[in-house]
């Protein structure tokens, strides 16, 4: 048997080694590309000063993980719009097989069903200013989201109670956004609840960025591990009151860090695969019969859904935790109405939404945008009374040519519609 030469079984050696050290992203030639933004030093309203601190200790975690990032601590709104500008040059040169994440803790805002993130010189005197001083949340997502990229990731651990006066009217936290409406390949997670408040923390980092920076750095799970993970530590840390949310629409595998090849670790107690957004509320209370309280109470919190928490409450009627889920519930059928509620734009959907929701935050926010509503279809006929009854009788297919009436309403338009532009029988 011929033996390979020695030289050859070194180099082997040498690059299987190599192999053992680097992580599966390094191995693929992944770019990795962050921007962190930390809002504490607010002008008008008492600094958040866990902010400061989040933002740091995001930035040396991915620092460690193998992202280029960029730091950008208490930005003014013409300078955020500049770093997020700035940032999505980068991701572009960098090419399509990039990964962008942003990160961002500071103060966010809901007006009218957009999002806001909030520059340090935010300094409104009615809720009309936000759109002219605040950063909306799409153009973040909307900026990255044309870069062809492997895949965008979002942070937020903003909501923290709103501080300004003038906004007394704005809805509480941050509204639902659904990557799967935007391009695929996003992820995006909130540090609560849609509609809910998160907590600044009483240690240096808030409890969204102090989970995270722990469950993170686990060698070898994928992001939607990682982060159901994080909303069972924050659920923990802060008794049921901020449970984080997020939504996905990637299309790639992604992992903070791997781990040199070697096998994942054993899966934890609480039985992380049994979470699945499909099940039905039937298929949940199976799933949680005869076991304990507190399981199943983790179970449910870490899949996140009207479905389990509806099974929970079923179940576990009389246990400690059902309060708690129950507001939750409540909070989130209601801010999922209220996302219906304004991707419709229609009276009829802000009126089924006030019917049902008449004394939430939200409803002062839903007889505004109704009133517009009603306001924009009033003026609907005014406009349609200018343009000519000929106009409205050009074929609706290219299979179809109008029959002329025998007396034209506007003589000055009926040699238009008598006239064929092309005999040939139209293709369909």
């Amino acid at each position: 048997m011929r033996r390979p030469p020695l030289c050859n079984l070194i180099l082997a050696s040498g690059l299987f080694a190599l192999t053992q050290l680097m992580t599966p992203t390094e191995a693929a030639a992944e770019a990795r590309l962050a921007l962190v933004i930390g809002q504490s030093a607010y002008r008008t309203v008492p600094e958040l000063p866990n902010a400061a601190n989040d933002a740091k200790g995001m930035a040396e975690l991915l620092g460690n993980a193998g992202f280029t990032v960029t730091a950008a601590p208490n930005l003014a709104q013409i300078e955020m719009r500049q770093a997020i500008s700035d940032f999505a040059d980068k991701v572009s040169a960098s090419g399509a097989d990039t990964v962008a994440l942003v990160f961002y803790a500071g103060h966010g805002l809901q007006i009218d069903g957009e999002n806001y993130l909030v520059p340090v010189d935010l300094d409104p005197k009615r809720e009309a200013d936000i759109p002219l001083q605040g950063v909306r949340l799409n153009d973040l997502l909307n900026t990255l989201g044309a870069l062809p990229t492997r895949a965008r990731i979002f942070m937020l651990d903003a909501c923290r109670n709103n501080p300004f006066p003038a906004l007394s009217g704005a809805g509480h936290g941050l509204a639902i956004v659904d990557t799967k409406a935007g391009a695929p390949g996003s992820f995006i997670s909130y540090s609560t609840s849609p509609g809910a408040e998160a907590e600044d923390g009483s240690g240096a980092d808030s409890p969204y960025t102090t989970a995270a920076l722990t469950v993170a750095k686990q060698p070898n799970i994928p992001i939607e591990e990682v982060f159901k993970r994080i909303r069972i530590a924050v659920a923990q840390s802060t008794d049921g009151r901020q449970i984080p949310w997020e939504s996905s629409s990637l299309t790639t595998d992604f992992k903070f860090f791997g781990d040199g090849g070697r096998q994942p670790p054993a899966p934890t107690a609480n039985a992380m695969a049994l979470a699945s957004a499909t099940r039905s509320v039937a298929d949940w209370r199976k799933d949680l019969q005869g076991k304990d309280a507190r399981a199943a109470y983790d179970l449910v919190i870490a899949d996140d859904t009207v479905e389990a928490y509806q099974a929970y409450i079923e179940l576990y009627g009389q246990a400690s935790y059902t309060p708690r889920l129950r507001t939750v519930l409540e909070r989130r059928r209601q801010m999922l109405a209220w996302d219906r509620a304004v991707a419709i734009n229609t009276r009829a959907s802000f009126e089924t939404y006030l019917a049902n929701w008449g004394n939430s935050d939200l409803a002062a926010t839903a007889r505004r945008l109704l009133l517009r509503v009603q306001n924009r279809n009033y003026a609907l006929p005014v406009a349609a009374a200018a343009v000519p009854v000929a106009v409205a009788m050009a074929p609706t297919c290219p299979c179809s040519t109008p029959t002329p009436p025998a007396t034209p309403i506007n003589p000055t338009v009926a040699p238009v519609i008598k006239k064929r532009v092309d005999d040939t029988t139209p293709k369909r």
